[in-house]
């Protein structure tokens, strides 16, 4: 009996329960991803598996700062601090005094070394040893995040890695057509998708919560989007090793820009963290070349993940499950809030790709913001070859 079958008949099996049997049916799908990711590549598949304990684990660190007795006071002058930016905001030519002291405060994060402790534990969660089994249920086993939530970021989860089995696989030999399958059998999943159009950036950025990820826990955000970096940046290594034999290795360099960002538990490192969300369009841009649609899908869902880590990120909030219901409605809403091709990558590229992590394949040293490329001496590497 093929393992095809015997996935389907254990997915209808009598009295087996509904969500016993999803999960079921996501294990047996991502197995063979999984396994091929781990002969060739054993530290990022198992890193890979690391990440989504680990992010599971950083909402409730969230959760848990934004809930305990100890940051009652530090939660009221940061939750002042947002409604005065919310307020500058929404009067640009306002006066508004006390904000040099504000951002003074805000350096190091309100909430200092809780924060620290935070990150430590996470990221020991980063690099310890954690089955598949364990990766496909961390969001679904979190009490803080909703059900539905989970299932859609764990569905994304499984559209990347069906992406990195794609091109791993030599077996493959039409990677166009295989990665425009993936993208029709990911939003197949009508409800738990997200558009293959990308949603305007203000759907971020202007949304209730904005920028309390980043604001009130730096040491973390930072740590979450070095790790979205790396999820975009050895896919790029991958593509671009395959389409161009001249690359070799690729994904060790990745790897090893990875740990210089992530650096102690501290958080002290040799180059820093990204201070901006990583984007396709600067992180992988052979995958944007290619598979736009994929890439756009794995943005939208990266978006989705910084604005609910907004949402509980942000002090004194009442009902935070609420919020995090109303952005996966709107992360996942396929005809509104969708912006054009070119607004997105000047959206994309505004925050600089050095703020984002800087790039996975080549050198970017200095933010190459307000520079000239002749200023930075930027070596850029066309490749030519088709993705066939």
């Amino acid at each position: 009996m093929t393992d095809s079958v015997s996935a389907t008949k254990t997915l209808f099996r009598p009295g087996l329960g509904l969500v016993t049997a999803l999960l079921s049916l996501v294990l047996f799908s991502t197995a063979s991803a999984q396994e091929r990711l781990e002969r060739q590549y054993p530290e990022l598949a198992q890193l890979f598996n690391s990440f989504d304990v680990a992010h599971a684990a950083l909402f409730e660190q969230l959760v848990a700062i934004n809930n305990s007795p100890q940051t009652r006071n530090a939660r009221s002058e940061f939750q002042e601090h947002m409604m005065m930016l919310a307020a500058m905001a929404a009067d640009p030519h306002g006066s508004h005094g006390g904000h040099g002291a504000h951002m003074e405060m805000l350096m190091n994060g309100p909430y200092d070394e809780m924060e620290s402790e935070s990150r430590a534990s996470v990221l020991e969660i980063v690099r310890g040893e954690h089955s598949a089994e364990q990766a496909a249920t961390a969001f679904q086993d979190s009490e803080t995040i909703p059900m539905h939530t989970a299932r859609v970021l764990q569905l994304g989860r499984e559209f990347e890695r069906k992406l990195y089995e794609i091109y791993l696989d030599d077996s493959v030999s039409d990677k166009q057509a295989a990665v425009d399958a993936a993208v029709q059998d990911y939003l197949a999943d009508e409800r738990h998708s997200v558009p293959t159009a990308p949603k305007v950036y203000t759907v971020l950025a202007s949304a209730p919560h904005a920028t309390a990820f980043q604001s009130g826990f730096p040491k973390l955000s930072g740590l979450l989007w070095a790790n979205q970096w790396l999820q975009m940046a050895a896919l790029e290594a991958i593509m671009v090793e395959y389409r161009d034999t001249q690359f070799r290795n690729t994904v060790d360099v990745v790897l090893e820009r990875y740990w210089n960002k992530v650096g102690s538990a501290s958080g002290m490192s040799m180059f820093p963290a990204p201070v901006d969300l990583p984007m396709s369009a600067t992180i992988t841009p052979t995958l944007y070349s290619f598979h736009p649609q994929a890439a756009v899908i794995l943005d939208n869902l990266n978006m989705l993940e910084t604005r609910i880590a907004d949402s509980m990120a942000y002090p004194n909030l009442d009902d935070r499950e609420a919020a995090i219901d109303v952005a996966v409605a709107e992360f996942t809403d396929k005809a509104s809030n969708l912006t054009r091709d070119d607004d997105y990558l000047l959206a994309a590229l505004r925050g600089g790709i050095y703020n984002q992590g800087g790039p996975a394949v080549g050198e970017l040293n200095h933010s190459e913001r307000n520079r000239s490329r002749s200023e930075m001496n930027m070596q850029h590497t066309m490749i030519m070859s088709s993705p066939q």
